[in-house]
């Protein structure tokens, strides 16, 4: 690294005018809202009567500066690789011999999903645990996401995100790491194994990407509970995915709503949340608060538009490696939206761990995290 680089990482805090907060209030109060069908509750998306209780909620209770507080409470800095801002957490361990560990997130997350394990999994001597289990955390926001900002050029895919998280890495000082990762997370991770292998060690994830069209008999490779797990997933492809749809073809469109509305914004994300964790209320799975912290940062950042971008440039398909040969954990979280066949992972990925957990969703960090920890750190004990 060179000492131009080193200059180039910046401090940073999250500062939100005074002014931007009473806009946003202001904008709630204004809300101009749809009708919606007699007992048709979430069958048609995000139901009305709890949108407006969680936005009135937002206009008179939510304390944001409370929360701003939180977000500070752990190292930011912010960096620019290629052009591109980044903005990241980088949480030392005090355990010297810590393993570095890249966390990247996924959408509608943020680096938000992580601040409950920042602690735990950078110092868990301090609550009880093992210090072998330590580690060093690079959290980065996803370029196009929250404090990272926008991003200001075409195909800015997934590909492009691993690379710059490399750097980042190596700009760190870092000469190997490990990776954990679920939703867009889980496919940088795949990505840097793929392609990293000699600053690679392992990489975790929750969501395991796969081209079965590549195998010769997909579907005769499965066993009865495989079979149910295709099922499942194919079954949200159908009904759930409409949103993947509209963000890898036409972004630009909804962004003018979800840009201008914060009860626009927040129907858009609070659907996902309540869909994709584990039980129908999102009040109890990851709780109001938590939820509007995460809404909150796609506001205040203004990166609804840049964040669903990253859909329209990335293919997945041609993304996702051959194979990725290096030691690949795995967490199957019951309620995860994505299920992957054991026996099409293995055709993609070195698979060494395999542990189906007994509860939690695609937000594995915010609705239960101390399963995730321990999941963590569990699997890395033994990488490097």
């Amino acid at each position: 690294m060179t000492s131009r680089e080193r200059e180039s990482i910046r401090p940073f805090e999250v500062d939100v005018d005074r002014d931007e907060i009473d806009d946003l209030r202001r904008r709630i109060a204004d809300t101009r809202w749809p009708d919606q069908l007699p007992d048709a509750g979430w069958e048609y998306g995000t139901e009305l009567a709890t949108l407006q209780d969680l936005c009135e909620y937002w206009r008179t209770e939510y304390d944001w500066a409370a929360f701003e507080d939180r977000l500070n409470e752990f190292d930011q800095y912010v960096t620019t690789i290629d052009g591109q801002r980044i903005h990241f957490y980088h949480v030392r361990s005090p355990e010297p011999s810590a393993t570095p560990l890249l966390l990247p997130h996924g959408w509608p997350g943020s680096v938000v999903e992580f601040l409950d394990v920042l602690g735990p999994l950078s110092d868990p001597a301090a609550r009880g645990g093992d210090p072998d289990d330590a580690f060093h955390l690079v959290v980065p926001s996803l370029p196009g996401y929250g404090f990272s900002g926008p991003t200001r050029e075409r195909g800015y895919d997934v590909h492009t995100i691993a690379t710059a998280f490399d750097d980042l890495m190596d700009r760190l000082g870092y000469e190997r790491y490990v990776v954990q990762g679920g939703d867009w997370g889980a496919l940088i991770a795949a990505v840097l194994g793929a392609t990293a292998p000699e600053r690679v060690d392992a990489i975790h994830t929750n969501v395991l990407f796969v081209t079965p069209s590549g195998l010769d008999d997909p579907k005769g490779m499965l066993d009865d509970d495989e079979r149910a797990d295709h099922r499942e997933t194919k079954a949200f492809l159908e009904t759930g995915s409409g949103y993947q749809a509209i963000q890898s073809t036409r972004p630009q469109t909804v962004a003018y709503g979800l840009t201008d509305s914060p009860a626009g914004l927040a129907g858009w994300i609070t659907e996902k949340f309540r869909a994709w964790s584990d039980g129908d209320d999102v009040d109890e799975t990851i709780g109001r608060d938590r939820l509007l912290d995460n809404v909150s940062v796609y506001w205040f950042t203004e990166t609804i538009n840049a964040s669903m971008r990253l859909y329209y440039e990335t293919d997945v398909d041609r993304t996702v490696p051959e194979f990725v040969d290096v030691p690949t954990g795995h967490a199957r979280y019951p309620a995860e939206i994505i299920k992957t066949p054991r026996s099409w992972a293995e055709e993609f990925y070195d698979i060494v761990h395999w542990n189906e957990m007994p509860e939690g969703g695609h937000f594995a960090a915010m609705e239960v995290p101390e399963l995730f920890v321990d999941e963590v750190r569990s699997f890395f004990r033994s990488y490097p």
